[in-house]
């Protein structure tokens, strides 16, 4: 998603020597017949934050994302994600017929309004609409819900986790960084709303009552509803290191504060690592796909050592979670080589989402030649469409994000076919495996 910190991608020291900086190349080759297939391919979109078709008279679209960001102290962006870029003008042009190659302000307020009548115009459609005009076929919506115009078959829901994890009194954990005294308040919200929605109005007051009461009836819910997947954006709350910890150990905290007080930040990671391990052996008994926020960023407090995906290998080689199968959204970035490392595991995958918005398509093209040359079954596409301004709506930043990954892959798959790594054939059959190929036998869409 567009709401990242920014350090690393900007002005980072070159001493750090655990980051991985591939190589890039001001004039990358690319194949044009290899990329014309790339672009007729109708891809999966792993991951999208798609909204709400809105038409007059109806509210804003608020469920888009469980954790915005609006709220957080200031924070930098880097050059491709500022309104500056001269992409989005090129996003205007294709999406919508946006007749000017400038963006002054008089000719900004008729792209609002040519916006408006395309919304108004395809209705209900609009989303599905949004979808053609990308080249995606099928879209996983990351939302706290969906609703008319984001339906199968052309989107999947993937609902969010985070809030089952914050069951207690979560002040003391919020009080760790300036961000976090911001978003985790929202989780705490949230899991009043799904509380709700099992018509219960607290949480229980024992461990095991929660888990039966609360966690498997919402997982269950979801699964009901539609969901192929569930989303975690812990990285914003809290490291990924989960540790194995016996329901004994997580009740001794849980139930002496369920009723009142704030359990310290020790203590309610112990709960909290019991509880992800326990959701997400019951995601792998309804068949839930596991996403996993694992990206540096958003916000200038963002704690980016904490999202490093190796910290998730005790959990992808738990014996009692091999059921389960685990997807690195933004595949681990600045993390990439770890990801890959993960990959021999038989549970974990990772997508390429904002990848292709954040970075040039050179780096990322490098980062999907090393995944490609050991896994490729392993490697999802994605977008990361996202709302962000009237100008720049999930449908400009999923056209960034798409065209910035397929050009990557076609990147890649150039350097492998010029280096006799692949032929042509084998280079076709490794682009649709990465555009929906994969994502149809994790997800069961055929």
């Amino acid at each position: 998603m567009p709401r990242i910190t920014w350090a690393l991608s900007l002005g980072l020291s070159l001493g750090t020597a655990f980051l991985w900086i591939p190589p890039v190349h001001s004039q990358t080759p690319v194949d044009s017949a290899l990329y014309a297939y790339i672009k007729s391919v109708r891809a999966i979109d792993n991951h999208t934050h798609a909204g709400l078709p809105i038409l007059p008279g109806q509210p804003a679209d608020s469920d888009f994302d469980a954790l915005p960001v609006g709220n957080l102290p200031p924070y930098s962006f880097p050059a491709r994600l500022t309104t500056q870029n001269p992409e989005f003008i090129t996003a205007w042009r294709e999406l919508y017929g946006y007749p000017y190659q400038d963006r002054t302000e008089e000719h900004v307020r008729e792209l609002l309004a040519l916006k408006a009548r395309i919304r108004l115009e395809h209705g209900v459609h609009y989303a599905a609409w949004v979808l053609d005009r990308l080249g995606t076929d099928v879209a996983l919506a990351n939302r706290m819900s969906v609703g008319p115009g984001l339906e199968a078959p052309r989107f999947r829901w993937v609902p969010f986790a985070d809030p089952l994890l914050y069951p207690l009194d979560s002040k003391t954990v919020a009080a760790v960084t300036p961000d976090r005294m911001d978003l985790v308040p929202r989780e705490r919200k949230h899991i009043q709303r799904y509380l709700g929605a099992l018509g219960l109005e607290a949480v229980p007051t024992t461990l095991a009552e929660y888990t039966r009461l609360v966690v498997t009836p919402t997982l269950e819910r979801f699964r009901r509803e539609g969901a192929v997947a569930i989303k975690y954006e812990i990285a914003y709350l809290r490291s990924l290191d989960f540790d194995t910890v016996s329901a004994t150990r997580a009740a001794g905290v849980y139930d002496r504060f369920a009723r009142s007080g704030a359990p310290s930040v020790t203590e309610y990671k112990l709960v909290q690592d019991y509880l992800f391990r326990f959701i997400a052996k019951e995601a792998g008994r309804l068949g839930l796909v596991v996403h996993l926020h694992a990206f540096d960023g958003a916000g200038g407090y963002f704690l980016a050592a904490g999202a490093d995906p190796l910290l998730l290998e005790p959990v992808f080689t738990d014996p009692t979670l091999r059921g389960t199968r685990f997807v690195l959204v933004h595949g681990g970035w600045p993390y990439p080589r770890h990801t890959l490392s993960l990959f021999g595991k038989p549970n974990v995958y990772a997508d390429i989402s904002f990848l292709g918005s954040v970075n040039s398509p050179a780096i990322t093209a490098g980062v999907l030649r090393e995944w490609l040359t050991f896994f490729p079954d392993k490697v999802l596409f994605g977008s990361d469409a996202y709302p962000d301004t009237p100008e720049l709506g999930w449908e400009e930043w999923g056209w960034l994000g798409a065209t910035g990954a397929k050009r990557a892959l076609a990147m890649a798959l150039t350097a492998m076919l010029q280096d006799g790594e692949v032929t042509r054939e084998g280079a076709e059959r490794l682009a649709t495996m990465v555009l929906r190929g994969n994502a149809e036998k994790l997800y069961g869409l055929r």
